[in-house]
């Protein structure tokens, strides 16, 4: 069936190269976007989704804005801030700004998103993105001082990115599930249709002021989710769709050679990786808890080979499970595994397996990957069943413990600093299959201290070894890949944060 389903849509490649596909909707001034991703909670702090953070920037603000170009760090709802001391921020606020439905911005709707999310009990999806706040405090109408629990240097980055700040009285009003069915924010764009999980349409903010997101040229958004990469590409070249990404990178020429459609590469923030679940949490007896086991997981897997030839672009190996720019990525700490199949066949005779074993691998990245991943680890005696689910389910049954291996990839919410990765993978939560106390202490260790020496001393020691231990497969660097109709202006960024009211039509 999926060879069929394949071969219809290179068909389609081929007839599209000779026939122009339909034109995009800049007659009705409309953006249609098509991916795989869909968001089960459209408020942003309840699901952990990269297409999540996409949406959220979209209708939702920040206290600062972190510019592309630059990284630099720019006022927004904030218009200015201080530092107090090492664990106090000032921001002096915004007057000039409503929420979409005509409520007025101030203070109270800061300290009320941020003492919300940072509670213990928030159940927010990414707890490690708060749990460094104590509290914020309203000094005015237009004044607001968070106090960390520690020193945290990247403070002002997760202001920018994970820290979109909700209207109180609203929000209060209609309670969490009425916020997620009609949300209000102060973006770009308001959101007037939330079709449960299937389509999401937004018209742009007339209202907006004026701050560094600027106001977007197009007038509406309708952002649909499908199924499949198939499916996605296919309502691209019928022309029901104007903007797709992360399709597969095989496709990449052929797309390109489409009429009124193009095809591009860019950097991306994000790592993939394979979660072993060292702790456990899968049942006794499973032989990921034994470190040969794992190790000989590393060595099977032709990681150069898989990035270059599937991956493709200018993706790289990395040793580190962390992003190689981010501050406190220490690739020289992490131990390095060669691809060597009979070493890894000898650990595993070491472990108690000479025959090999067989479990599951959890994933919802593309297909073609699962198999390439699947063949390596068979290669050497261990067989794989692949259970390949969507985002939001297959991260689910990893943090329930279901999954003895989670292929798995991370943007670290585009934060350049380690603090937004290894607190997930090593700090004890739900996403982490190592549990590991050392490692628990060497993440709070990282994130209690300003002094950059002390920080980088402490990421070094977590890298050397959660690698030492083979907890994880760090895999590669990623290749944004996005397909467009050539009607239309967009520009993707290394952060992996595409943005939509930055665009327009030709």
């Amino acid at each position: 069936m999926r060879s069929r389903h394949l071969f219809a849509i290179f068909a389609m490649l081929a007839a599209a190269t000779f026939a122009s596909p339909a034109a995009a909707e800049k007659a009705t001034d409309t953006l249609r976007i098509v991916w795989r991703n869909a968001i089960p909670n459209v408020d942003y702090y309840y699901n952990p989704l990269r297409v999540g953070l996409i949406l959220a920037h979209h209708y939702l603000d920040t206290l600062v804005y972190r510019d592309p170009e630059d990284f630099k760090i720019k006022p927004q709802l904030a218009k200015s801030w201080k530092n107090i001391d090492d664990t106090t921020l000032e921001f002096e606020l915004r007057d000039d700004v409503k929420f979409h439905n005509g409520d007025k911005f101030t203070a109270d709707d800061v300290v009320y998103t941020i003492n919300s999310v940072s509670a213990p009990e928030s159940k927010v999806s990414v707890p490690s993105n708060y749990s460094w706040i104590a509290k914020a405090e309203k000094v005015g109408d237009y004044t607001v001082r968070v106090t960390y629990k520690k020193p945290f240097p990247a403070a002002l980055e997760f202001f920018a990115l994970v820290v979109p700040i909700w209207p109180k009285d609203y929000r209060t009003k209609v309670g969490p599930e009425g916020y997620a069915k009609a949300p209000v924010g102060t973006g770009p764009y308001k959101i007037t249709k939330v079709d449960g999980v299937a389509e999401i349409d937004l018209v742009r903010n007339d209202a907006y002021f004026d701050g560094p997101k600027g106001k977007p040229k197009i007038s509406k958004i309708v952002i649909r989710a499908v199924p499949d990469a198939a499916t996605e590409l296919a309502e691209l070249l019928s022309g029901r769709a104007d903007w797709i990404w992360q399709f597969n990178p095989d496709q990449f020429d052929a797309i390109n050679r489409v009429p009124n459609v193009t095809a591009v590469l860019g950097d991306s923030m994000r790592i993939s990786y394979i979660v072993m679940d060292a702790a456990g949490r899968t049942g006794a007896g499973n032989p990921l808890t034994k470190r040969e086991v794992r190790q000989a997981i590393l060595h099977a897997i032709d990681r150069p080979t898989f990035t270059k030839q599937l991956v493709q672009g200018n993706a790289k190996v990395i040793d580190a499970p962390c992003y190689p720019t981010q501050f406190g990525c220490d690739a020289a700490a992490a131990v390095k595994y060669d691809y060597d199949p009979a070493k890894a066949k000898a650990l595993l005779a070491q472990a108690g397996y000479p025959n090999g074993f067989s479990t599951e691998m959890v994933s919802y990245d593309l297909t073609s990957w699962d198999a390439a991943m699947q063949a390596y680890l068979k290669a050497v005696g261990i067989d794989v069943k692949v259970t390949h689910l969507q985002v939001s389910a297959a991260v689910e049954k990893n943090q329930k413990g279901e999954a003895p291996l989670f292929y798995n990839n991370w943007g670290s919410y585009s934060v350049n600093d380690v603090s937004t990765v290894l607190p997930v993978m090593f700090g004890g939560g739900a996403d982490d299959d190592a549990r590991d106390p050392e490692l628990i202490r060497l993440v709070e260790a990282g994130g209690s201290t300003n002094d950059p020496d002390a920080r980088s001393k402490a990421y070094s020691a977590l890298i050397k070894r959660a690698t030492e231990q083979a907890y994880i497969v760090p895999l590669h660097t990623f290749v944004t890949r996005y397909a467009y109709s050539k009607e239309l202006n967009f520009k993707g960024y290394p952060d992996e944060l595409p943005r939509f009211y930055l665009a327009s039509w030709k």
